[in-house]
């Protein structure tokens, strides 16, 4: 049986917190049994009662456990979870589960059945069902666009917050990573196409989050930024 680390990174999640990992842990505990599952809840730095709710709902439940990180960054969160866990595969989704959890066994089957190393979600495949602003929706395609003309990278979607690698490859990857916050998918994704390792992506049903306070013009220059240090690394 393999072991799972399923990682939730959180910022200021207090109200939704309790309510979707009780609807990850049951959908876990039915859906996907033939695996040993463990959610790993990491804090980068609320400052609202997020890490109380992440405690008391360990407290409750032994298949679920906390971290708490001083800084706030998606990529911190991970690589300090990826690199501390024990577990087979290693895997993350937001907190506010726009992915539907039912694409979740296939994720995990393209690694742990299929023998690829690293499954994505992805929101640009053909069969994928997606709803999402027009703006979104266009700033996350010219991106994906971009990446594939700077590196050609074959993957259609670099930032779909739904990931599985085998612990093993983020072990290797996790070190080379420079980017510490929104971008740490791109550039991990980017090293381990350039490295051969096998990327597997899954078409998901995904509905955006009304409510992110992802600062868009902030985030395009950082991506922006991002990309072009990557790009000189390889010239």
């Amino acid at each position: 049986m393999s072991n799972i680390d399923v990682i939730v990174p959180v910022y200021n999640e207090e109200k939704c917190l309790a309510k979707n990992i009780e609807k990850l842990r049951q959908f876990l505990i039915e859906s996907m049994s033939s695996y040993s599952c463990r959610i790993v809840i990491v804090d980068n730095g609320s400052i609202d009662g997020t890490l109380a709710e992440a405690r008391d709902i360990s407290t409750l439940h032994p298949e679920v456990t906390f971290m708490h990180l001083d800084r706030k960054g998606r990529g911190h969160a991970l690589r300090e979870a990826w690199q501390k866990s024990s577990a087979d595969i290693v895997s993350y989704m937001d907190a506010d589960l726009s992915t539907e959890l039912s694409d979740f066994p296939r994720l995990v089957s393209a690694i742990a059945q299929d023998g690829y190393d690293i499954a994505i979600g992805s929101r640009h495949l053909p069969s994928s069902r997606v709803k999402r602003s027009f703006k979104r929706k266009s700033l996350s395609g010219s991106y994906n666009l971009l990446l594939r003309t700077m590196f050609r990278t074959t993957f259609r979607d670099a930032q779909c917050g739904f990931k599985a690698l085998r612990r093993e490859v983020a072990s290797k990857l996790i070190p080379l990573v420079k980017d510490q916050a929104w971008l740490f998918d791109t550039e991990l994704l980017i090293l381990a196409e350039k490295q051969g390792y096998s990327i597997k992506e899954i078409p998901v049903t995904w509905t955006e989050d009304m409510t992110s306070t992802v600062n868009i013009p902030q985030t395009v220059a950082e991506a922006i930024k991002c990309l072009v240090r990557l790009r000189k690394s390889w010239l």
